[in-house]
C-alpha cells in the first residue's frame, strides 16, 4: 500500500517540479510528512527490536529526502502563471 501512496506522489511531484513555486504546498507537504514518517519510524525503531533495520534504510532516507526537497525548494517570492494572468506567489 505505502509503494502505491508513495509512487503516486512521486508522479505529482515531478510534475510539480516544472513550476515549483505553483506548487509549493504538495512540495512542502513531502518535506514535512517524511519528517513526521521517520520521526515516527524511528521512535518505533528503538521501541521494538525487531523494526531496528529500519534505522538503517528507511528513516535516513525519508531524512534525506526532505532535507534535498528544503534545499532544493526555491525561495522568496516569485510571480506564477496562471492562465493568460499572472499572479504574485
Amino acid at each position: 500500500m505505502i509503494i502505491g501512496v508513495y509512487a503516486t506522489l512521486g508522479v505529482f511531484l515531478l510534475i510539480a517540479s516544472r513550476n515549483p513555486y505553483a506548487h509549493k504546498s504538495l512540495i512542502w507537504f513531502t518535506v514535512w510528512s517524511s519528517v513526521v514518517h521517520g520521526a515516527i519510524m524511528g521512535v518505533q525503531a528503538f521501541s521494538d527490536s525487531a523494526e531496528r533495520g529500519h534505522l538503517v534504510g528507511d528513516v535516513p532516507a525519508l531524512i534525506l529526502v526532505a532535507i534535498i526537497l528544503a534545499v532544493l525548494m526555491p525561495r522568496g517570492l516569485q510571480k506564477v502563471e496562471s492562465g493568460p494572468h499572472t499572479v504574485p506567489a
